[in-house]
């Protein structure tokens, strides 16, 4: 039996999405050459068939070739990791996980500022 597919992305996936994200498409040439960092081609047809399995690309045949797209936008990537970390983390609580970002002591004042300032514009909502 084959591993189960993890929800959350590596970060291997996460680098192929951010560059389909940036670009909008692409075949795995494109994608590859668009990557900061040299990786085989292979290794990134691979990532992008274990994307597409996961629902997060698609492709659409162009000749013989593969176009991939994100089927999932930035935000709801980042919603579904935030989600999993909560769970995994936190016990399912968004007020724990603030609550261990606030006790953070790389935050400085001014960032707590910022963040008392949305909390407060969020309660008049």
């Amino acid at each position: 039996m084959p591993p189960k597919q993890s929800a959350i992305l590596t970060e291997a996936e996460l680098r192929i999405l951010d560059v389909l994200w940036r670009k909008g498409s692409g075949t795995v040439q494109q994608v590859l050459d668009w990557l900061p960092s040299a990786l085989a081609y292979n290794s990134v047809l691979t990532t992008i068939r274990t994307l597409e399995k996961k629902g997060h690309v698609k492709h659409l045949k162009d000749g013989r070739a593969h176009i991939y797209e994100p089927i999932i936008g930035r935000d709801q990537a980042t919603r579904s990791e935030i989600r999993h970390l909560v769970g995994r983390f936190f016990s399912n609580s968004h007020e724990a996980l603030v609550l261990n970002i606030l006790q953070d002591e790389a935050i400085d004042a001014a960032e707590l500022k910022r963040l008392r300032d949305m909390l407060e514009r969020s309660d008049t909502k």
